[in-house]
């Protein structure tokens, strides 16, 4: 059960960073922190409460991660006009 707090945790870490990853240029600074903040807020939580490393939940951690990410950019472009629903 402790993983599945932590897959949403994951995931709703990642929607702000996500958005934030949408507004700034490609490959920039702000861009390259959108994406490895979290990374590392990841793994401080994974020790501060003491969530062991368990091959089976990779996959689902990362595709929370990356699917948060995706959606949080998706919001950001909706909102701002700049993509068609």
């Amino acid at each position: 059960m402790k993983d599945f707090w932590f897959i949403v945790f994951i995931f709703f870490l990642n929607l702000p960073f996500g958005y934030w990853r949408a507004k700034v240029r490609k490959f920039s600074l702000s861009w390259v922190l959108a994406i490895h903040v979290p990374v590392l807020i990841i793994i401080g939580s994974r020790f501060a409460f003491h969530i062991p490393y368990k091959f089976i939940t990779l996959p689902l951690n990362v595709g929370a991660f990356f699917i948060a990410q995706y959606l949080g950019g998706k919001y950001y472009l909706i909102k701002s006009g700049k993509e068609n629903v």
